[in-house]
């Protein structure tokens, strides 16, 4: 099965570099890569020429930037013999049968639509001994032999009974589901890709593609593009598909505007997924979205970065107060609802 990975980058030369070096070492190699470059500089072209991998190297116009427009672009240039595109994230290391592992399951099940990898460093899960019980259930989330311990925002979200009762990668109809799966090996079923780690058939895009409606760092747009995605097949994570993410803060958007991004981005996925919620939907996420930026707030008091901390919470409070007078609508269709 032939596959083509794109990655999208901005002002990140040194990550692309380990993640080429990563891909260098793969059991299974891309047909084809396409780094598809908005930087300011020249740097990321001079260190996409790695021995052994069949680099095309694409600098987008200042018009063209951002995540969205240049994995369209990307899309728009993938060879036609390409059955699999692949997208990942520029701060992400692979480990060697990832590729192998992500493909697998499109050639078992005609089915699928769509499968994401396993950032592995990102939660720390343990082993869930037999026959035994998780002391407080407030402090650790348990799934399949596997629990963690949950944050303040997850312990306070199951105190006020705000939680999801879906497993994890699942969204509820209120909206903020649980992300994190255990590292079990297995695939699960899921509503929602991360954007660090997927893949899709190549002919899915003939009927949808990534909305401009994130334009620049594009928070959330992995969620809205899965969404869409799951209405037309299966989407799977493998968890045995693993990988490293380093989160490199170079690119990202200042605090307010984050803090502002996550709210109104959160919305218009939320109702992506429900576009037409009851009472007990609205209460919630209302209710959740106001809980969260409180606890971001407690960070102005005992954060690392209490003015970063401020700023976000201006941000996200700012962010919700539009909805009121201005919430956001699709570019393709105008939608008019109440909050």
């Amino acid at each position: 099965m032939m596959f083509s990975l794109i990655i999208c980058t901005y002002n990140r030369p040194d990550s692309v570099q380990s993640l080429l070096r990563s891909i260098s070492t793969q059991f299974l190699v891309p047909n084809e890569i396409l780094v598809i470059d908005g930087s300011d500089d020249i740097f990321t072209e001079q260190v996409v020429n790695i021995e052994g991998l069949n680099i095309f190297y694409h600098r987008v116009t200042k018009a063209e930037r951002g995540l969205t427009k240049q994995r369209n672009i990307g899309i728009s240039l993938v060879q036609d013999e390409s059955e699999i595109i692949c997208f990942l994230d520029d701060d992400v290391v692979l480990e060697e049968d990832y590729f192998q592992q992500i493909i697998e399951p499109f050639i078992n099940d005609p089915e699928v639509i769509g499968v994401g990898g396993y950032a592995h460093n990102e939660v720390q899960w343990n082993v869930l001994p037999k026959n035994s019980k998780l002391l407080s259930a407030l402090k650790y989330f348990e799934f399949d032999g596997y629990y963690r311990r949950q944050s303040l925002r997850d312990q306070m979200r199951k105190l006020f009974r705000l939680a999801s009762n879906l497993s994890p990668g699942k969204m509820p109809s209120f909206g903020h589901g649980r992300s994190s799966l255990p590292p079990s090996g297995k695939m699960y079923q899921v509503d929602l890709l991360i954007g660090m780690a997927m893949a899709f058939r190549k002919s899915l895009f003939t009927q949808i593609k990534f909305s401009e409606y994130f334009e620049g760092y594009g928070l959330y747009e992995d969620a809205d593009f899965s969404l869409r995605a799951s209405r037309l097949g299966k989407l799977l994570v493998n968890t045995a598909a693993r990988l490293s993410h380093h989160h490199a803060p170079q690119g990202r958007p200042n605090h307010f505007k984050y803090g502002r991004m996550v709210v109104r981005n959160g919305y218009y996925v939320w109702r992506i997924k429900n576009p037409k919620p009851v009472l007990c939907d609205r209460f919630k996420w209302h209710s959740i979205t106001i809980l969260l930026w409180t606890i971001r707030a407690i960070n102005i008091l005992t954060g690392p970065n209490r003015s970063g901390a401020l700023v976000e919470t201006l941000g996200r409070k700012m962010g919700w107060l539009s909805l009121w007078f201005n919430p956001p609508k699709e570019k393709t269709r105008s939608t008019k609802h109440k909050v």
